[in-house]
C-alpha cells in the first residue's frame, strides 16, 4: 500500500513539474477589421474611448453613427469610400455602442476575402 501511494505521490508530482514547465502559447488573436485598422490610424489621436462615452455625444443610433463617421473623416479630408466609413461604423458599433444595425447585423464583417 505504501509503495502504492508513494508511486502515486511521485506520479503526481511529476506530473505537476511538467505541467508548470510547460510555456504557455497566447490565444490566436482574430486579425484586425478594416475598420478597425482605419479608426487606429486615422481616428484615435483625437478620439479616445472616453469620447464615447461622454454624457452629450452624438451617436445614438446606427444612422448618427455612421453619420458622425462620415462628417469627421470629411473634416480630417481622408475621403474615405462609404464601404470604408461603414466599416469604421461597424468597428465603433461593435466595440463600443452596440446599436442594432440594418437587417441585423450584429457581428464584424469578415476580413476581405472571406465568406460568411
Amino acid at each position: 500500500m505504501k509503495t502504492t501511494q508513494s508511486m502515486l505521490l511521485a506520479c503526481l508530482a511529476a506530473a505537476t513539474m511538467f505541467a508548470q514547465a510547460q510555456p504557455l502559447q497566447p490565444k490566436a488573436q482574430e486579425p484586425a477589421t478594416r475598420g478597425e485598422l482605419l479608426y487606429t490610424t486615422h481616428c484615435v489621436t483625437c478620439h479616445t474611448t472616453a469620447m464615447h462615452w461622454r454624457a452629450n455625444r452624438q451617436a445614438t443610433d446606427w444612422g448618427s453613427l455612421s453619420a458622425q463617421v462620415r462628417r469627421w473623416q470629411g473634416n480630417a479630408g481622408l475621403q474615405w469610400s462609404d464601404a470604408d466609413i461603414t466599416e469604421v461604423a461597424r468597428h465603433l458599433n461593435n466595440t463600443i455602442y452596440l446599436f442594432p444595425q440594418p437587417g441585423g447585423q450584429l457581428g464584424l464583417a469578415p476580413p476581405a476575402g472571406r465568406a460568411r
